[in-house]
């Protein structure tokens, strides 16, 4: 009877691992995951999107949906983005949507790059013309001056040969990259080589009919059911998708992707820095305060690994430095105002250029920069200047007070005895012997006995 027993307890846990392992497996083997870029192509992005491949492919998902709507963002960002698409196991889509969204610059790279590219209807892709790092305008080009002419002529891209040599190798550097990528996935490459040196753009419609993407849906269902039986290549080797009727999985930011998106944020990046500088600077002043310096070490170590990863002018970060170090010369040496002035403008051009590139959404906000320029005026040159002035003051109050006060001897005494100063009674101590009614100077202060020195004039109290 015993035998028999463990016979079916085994036979039922044989099946039972049989008929259950299928479901586990179809359920991680045939999922998609869903990305979601909606901002600036920066750090976070690029993180956030590494890491959510590398959970995809260890989960085994059968596409990756990549839906995105960027006005573009850094080159570096970029391509480590664009590496991870094109080494990825796991087949990526790259989908414009929703209707109104963009794939501009940066983006229209990395839907070049996508294993498969689809827009929505109103959608549109292009101008991936590299941003000039910097902010100068072509040689030979003022806008500030000429006529409307001139001015509408100064909008345009400059002819090649207005470029300088540094201009020139950019965006040779970029129209070969592209090229290369259109040449990989087999798409138009005499448009995506328009679209860098014209920085033109087209709408789905017109990037379907020439070649630039490969479906136009007009959601993710129907994006899916476009998909489903599709043959593309993936590492040398075709493929066909099964997509009908799977479910979508959305992969949000985990707390460090957010993390980074907040911290890479330059006007947040530029807040921590100076907050981290004012927080040493009052730790320095007044050392032992404990919160200034703890805060001011760990915004300032916060905003350093941000600038690591945001591209910093380092002559915009001087300026910075050396308005504050002006600033604070005028709170401590009053110069008519001339450190101070001095101070402001190097603190307000250095924030001006302290980012390195024109791309939409790395720019450091104009009125979050007149706002620490008023600031700092007010902390550094009147609250540090008033903190300054008071300290140079005697002290009025507190046991320092009685340094360099007169005391009346109340008894005789040879080296140690009693003293009345400011209505109180003190154990005294005297180098020298003194008589009742003496008047003597207090010359130092050890615990509750003050050491005295006779004075030239004596009397009765």
């Amino acid at each position: 009877m015993v035998r028999p027993a463990y016979f079916f307890i085994s036979l039922f846990f044989i099946l039972s691992s049989t008929l259950l392992s299928p479901v586990s497996a179809n359920s991680t083997s045939h999922a998609i995951y869903q990305l979601i870029i909606n901002e600036p192509i920066g750090p976070a992005t690029d993180d956030y999107v590494k890491r959510s491949l590398e959970s995809a492919t260890r989960q085994k998902a059968s596409l990756i949906i990549i839906l995105m709507d960027t006005p573009g963002g850094l080159d570096t960002a970029m391509r480590s983005i664009i590496k991870t698409i094109t080494s990825s196991s796991v087949p990526v889509v790259v989908y414009v949507s929703p209707t109104g969204a963009r794939a501009a610059s940066a983006g229209t790279y990395i839907l070049y790059a996508s294993h498969i590219a689809a827009m929505a209807p109103g959608t549109n892709l292009g101008a991936a013309t590299p941003v000039q790092m910097g902010g100068i305008s072509p040689p030979g080009i003022d806008k500030g001056k000429g006529t409307d002419k001139e001015k509408d002529k100064a909008d345009k891209p400059a002819p090649a040969s207005d470029k300088s040599a540094m201009q020139k190798k950019i965006i040779n550097d970029a129209v070969a990259y592209i090229r290369g990528l259109a040449q990989l996935r087999g798409r138009n490459q005499e448009w995506a080589e328009k679209a860098v040196r014209e920085g033109v753009s087209l709408p789905a419609d017109e990037a379907l009919k020439n070649n630039i993407i490969d479906i136009v849906a007009t959601d993710t269902a129907d994006l899916l059911n476009q998909l489903d039986g599709r043959v593309f290549v993936i590492k040398g080797q075709k493929q066909k998708l099964k997509t009908a009727g799977l479910m979508v999985k959305e992969i949000n930011p985990d707390w460090r992707s957010r993390l980074l998106s907040v911290i890479t944020n330059p006007n947040i990046a530029y807040i921590l820095m100076l907050i981290g500088i004012y927080g040493l600077i009052l730790e320095f002043y007044n050392p032992g305060s404990i919160v200034p310096g703890t805060v001011g070490a760990i915004c300032l170590l916060l905003a350093m690994y941000s600038f690591q990863l945001l591209p910093i002018n380092y002559a915009g970060m001087a300026l910075i430095l050396l308005g504050i170090a002006l600033m604070i010369g005028e709170a401590f040496e009053p110069s008519f105002g001339m450190l101070g002035i001095g101070g402001v403008v190097a603190f307000v051009i250095g924030s001006i250029i302290l980012m390195d590139t024109d791309v939409p959404g790395f720019g450091i906000d104009i009125s979050v920069i007149v706002t620490f320029a008023l600031t700092s005026v007010f902390l550094l040159v009147f609250v540090v200047g008033m903190a300054i002035k008071a300290r140079k003051r005697p002290v009025v109050s507190g046991i320092e007070e009685l340094l360099g006060s007169e005391a009346l001897v109340i008894d005789d005494f040879e080296q140690q005895g009693k003293v009345h100063i400011h209505s109180e009674n003190w154990n005294a101590y005297c180098d020298s012997p003194l008589q009742k009614g003496q008047y003597v100077k207090v010359i130092g202060i050890d615990g509750l006995t003050l050491h005295v020195e006779p004075m030239s004039n004596t009397g009765a109290e």
